[in-house]
């Protein structure tokens, strides 16, 4: 019997999230660097808090990212059970469906639980899948 089921496995990734806000890009080819240092969600199996730092680093094409909007939308996180690895790849998501970005980096750098940390990083465009 798997001690981690499919509900576990997704759990988080359909979850509403506040909606996040853009405007319209004033300027070509630059990158923005966001940090959001007081990450929080929880473990879906035991249900204990997990913290961590995301990075978010993009290069704007037609729409910019605004701030507030994001912060209300990592703080939503705050009682979501997820698992690291869909925090990071959601986010990406996210972020790449409501500004089409040039492209995206999403990073998340995990606090210490049980004598582990995790680094979890996502880029778009996604690598292609090679041909075997």
């Amino acid at each position: 019997m798997p001690r981690y089921t499919d509900r576990e496995a997704k759990a988080g990734l359909e979850a509403k999230l506040p909606p996040l806000e853009t405007f319209p890009n004033q300027f070509p080819d630059y990158e923005i660097a966001i940090e959001f240092p007081e990450f929080t969600s929880v473990c879906p199996k035991t249900g204990r808090p997990d913290f961590g730092t995301i990075t978010l680093r993009y290069v704007p094409a037609g729409r910019v990212l605004e701030l507030k909007s994001l912060k209300e939308y990592f703080l939503a996180y705050r009682n979501l059970g997820i698992f690291y690895e869909n925090v990071v790849n959601r986010v990406l998501e996210d972020v790449v469906r409501a500004c089409r970005p040039a492209g995206a980096v999403v990073r998340g750098e995990f606090n210490p639980r049980g004598g582990l940390s995790s680094v979890v990083e996502a880029r778009y465009p996604r690598p292609r899948k090679r041909r075997s």
